[in-house]
């Protein structure tokens, strides 16, 4: 499943961009290649984060992963639902799932992100949706 009105990058984050914010999660995709997700670190509301610098860091039960800022800007508001349960990660990775909402410093970054179409053919799916 990949939305369609969503933005991707290569390292599986999702991007649902409104006016000078953004909010971010992991990809079906890839919450699925990680299994089951234990444990979840997220920056504070205030942090300033990086366009493709890492952020957090996401633990399943079989590996760990840096989550990297598809965007740079500052941290407005981190999903405390999915620190206290991770495992929404996994059931909701587009909905309930999110993990960060970003107040953006520079929304021409979004030029540099793929679409639906170009992250299916990036993970080698054509299930656009």
């Amino acid at each position: 499943m990949i939305p369609k009105e969503l933005s991707y990058t290569k390292e599986h984050e999702w991007v649902r961009i409104e006016g000078e914010s953004a909010t971010v999660g992991i990809t079906d995709y890839a919450q699925g290649e990680l299994g089951d997700i234990v444990y979840i670190e997220l920056p504070e509301p205030g942090t300033v984060l990086e366009q493709m610098k890492p952020f957090g860091l996401i633990e399943a039960v079989k590996t760990e992963a840096d989550l990297y800022s598809p965007l740079s800007g500052e941290v407005a508001e981190r999903n405390e639902a999915v620190i206290s349960d991770p495992g929404l990660i996994n059931s909701s990775p587009y909905e309930d799932g999110w993990l960060i909402k970003i107040n953006l410093s520079d929304p021409a970054e979004s030029d540099s992100l793929m679409s639906a179409a170009q992250y299916a053919e990036h993970i080698g799916d054509g299930a656009a949706s």
